[in-house]
C-alpha cells in the first residue's frame, strides 16, 4: 500500500467540483460535487442520534435500498436538520437538480449537509450551486482537494488523503476527504466523510468493510462529547479498476479493509487533532486489558473528560484526572494495578505505577505535554486486549467559537 496525492479524485473514473453559492458564508465556496461516470455499489454509516437529519433520512434510504449511486452533492453552512418534512423535500429537490443536470436517476443521488441546525435550505441557492458544481466538474486532483475545502465549517484545514495497492494483480486507489471540528462525539460522528475507490466489490462486502472500520477509526474520536445529528459516512465503488470482483472474505478482502482502516485512521486523527480551537491532538492508549471492550470504554472516558482535556491544554500531567475518568467509566478494574505513561516528540516519562505516583520531573512532564500531539498510556494488567482513542485539548477558543457559532 501507498499513499499517494489527492483525495476523491484520485481513484478512476471520480470528477469533483467546488461552487460559492452563499447559503451561509459570503466568502468561501460552500458546496462540493463528488460524481462517478459510472454507476457505484455504496455503503453508508450514519449518527446514533435520534434527532437525524433529512440528509440522513435520505441517504439512508439511498443506501438501503437503491440499485446503485452516482454523485453525492454536499453544502456547508446550514445542516438541514430538524427542519421536517420541508427539509426532507429539499433533499428530493436537490436530487433532482442534480439528475436534471449529470442525466443520472434521483435515486442514485446522495446528499449530505453541515452547519446550523434549525434553518431551511435557500433552495434557489442550492440549485444554481448544483448547476455550478455540474459545469466545473473535473478528474484533477485540484478538484478534489476543493470539494474538500466546500464542506468545512469551522474546520481550519481541508482533510484528504489517497492510497493505492493491488488486488488480484489490478492496481486499486481508494480516497477519501472529510470534515470535522466540533460536534464531534461519533457512535456511528457534525462529521461527514466521503470515500471513493474504483476497487470491484460487491455491495455487500463493501458495507461489511466500512461497518467494520468504524468502530476503530470514526467511533473512536471525541472533541467535545457531542453526536451530531448529521454524521454521515459514504464509501463508493465503481469497478473501474476491473480487478476480480470481491464478493466474500478472502484475501483481497483483507487487502481492501487494511486500505479503508489506513484511510479512515488518517482522516479521524485529522479531525480529532483539528477540534474547535485545539492546539494539541491527544491520543489515548489503553493496554493490557482484558477485553477489547474494556480498553474502548477506558479510553474512551478518558478521552471525553474535560478536566483532563484542559490539563493537556495547560501542559499539566494532573494524572489523578486520568485515573478519575477510568474510575467512572463503567469498567471494572484494579486501579492500584494501573501504570500511565506521557509520551510525544518530546520524549516518554512514566508518570504513575501501580496506581502510584513516581518520583518524575514536573518540568520533564511539562515538555513533553507540550508538543502537537500528546499521548497517554494506560496499562491495566489484565491481559492483551488494546483500544486506541483520539481527541483534542479543551481551549478557551472552543467556548469562543461555539458561543456566537449561528452568528
Amino acid at each position: 500500500m501507498k499513499e499517494i496525492k489527492g483525495g476523491v479524485t484520485a481513484a478512476k473514473g471520480f470528477e469533483a467540483a467546488a461552487a460559492a453559492a452563499a447559503i451561509k458564508y459570503k466568502d468561501r465556496t460552500d458546496m462540493a460535487l463528488i460524481y462517478s461516470r459510472v454507476p457505484c455499489h455504496v455503503a453508508g454509516t450514519f449518527t446514533t442520534n435520534v434527532v437525524k437529519a433529512a440528509p440522513v433520512k435520505w441517504d439512508r434510504e439511498i443506501v438501503t435500498n437503491s440499485e446503485f449511486a452516482q454523485a453525492v452533492v454536499v453544502n456547508s453552512g446550514i445542516a438541514n436538520a430538524c427542519t421536517g418534512a420541508e427539509g426532507y423535500g429539499y433533499c428530493l429537490e436537490t436530487a433532482k437538480a442534480v439528475s436534471a443536470e449529470l442525466q443520472i436517476p434521483k435515486s442514485a443521488v446522495l446528499v449530505g449537509s453541515t452547519g446550523v441546525i434549525g434553518k431551511q435550505l435557500p433552495m434557489d441557492r442550492i440549485k444554481n450551486g448544483v448547476k455550478l458544481l455540474a459545469q466545473n466538474k473535473s478528474d484533477s486532483l485540484e478538484s478534489g482537494t476543493e470539494a474538500a475545502k466546500a464542506i468545512m465549517t469551522t474546520d481550519t484545514v481541508k482533510k484528504e488523503i489517497a492510497v493505492t495497492f493491488s488486488v488480484g494483480g489490478k492496481e486499486v486507489t481508494l480516497g477519501g476527504m472529510c470534515k470535522g471540528s466540533g460536534m464531534i462525539h461519533p457512535n456511528m460522528c457534525t462529521m461527514l466523510a466521503f470515500l471513493t475507490t474504483d476497487a470491484a466489490i460487491s455491495k455487500e462486502m463493501l458495507q461489511k468493510a466500512l461497518s467494520e472500520d468504524i468502530k476503530d477509526t470514526y467511533n473512536m474520536i471525541s472533541v467535545d462529547g457531542d453526536t451530531s445529528t448529521n454524521d454521515t459516512v459514504l464509501l463508493l465503488a465503481n469497478g473501474l479498476a476491473e480487478n476480480p470482483e470481491i464478493t466474500e472474505e478472502n484475501d483481497d478482502y483483507r487487502t481492501f479493509c487494511a486500505a479503508l482502516n489506513y484511510v479512515n485512521t488518517y482522516l479521524a486523527r485529522k479531525m480529532a487533532g483539528d477540534g474547535e480551537g485545539a492546539t494539541a491532538l491527544f491520543t489515548v492508549k489503553v493496554v493490557g486489558a482484558e477485553s477489547k471492550e474494556q480498553a474502548v470504554t477506558l479510553s474512551k472516558s478518558i478521552i471525553t473528560s474535560s478536566l483532563t482535556k484542559a490539563a493537556i491544554f495547560g501542559h499539566d500531567a494532573n494524572w489523578g484526572r486520568i485515573l478519575c475518568a477510568m474510575g467512572y467509566s463503567g469498567a471494572q478494574f484494579d486501579p492500584e494495578k494501573v501504570d500511565l505513561t506521557f509520551e510525544s516528540a518530546a520524549g516518554s516519562l512514566k508518570i504513575i505505577e501501580n496506581g502510584v505516583a513516581l518520583d518524575y520531573s514536573e518540568e520533564e512532564a511539562t515538555r513533553i505535554l507540550s508538543e502537537e500531539e500528546v499521548i497517554a498510556i494506560a496499562d491495566v494488567k489484565m491481559g492483551t486486549a488494546s483500544a486506541t482513542a483520539w481527541g483534542c485539548d479543551l481551549t478557551y477558543d472552543y467556548v469562543k467559537i461555539n458561543a456566537d457559532y449561528r452568528s
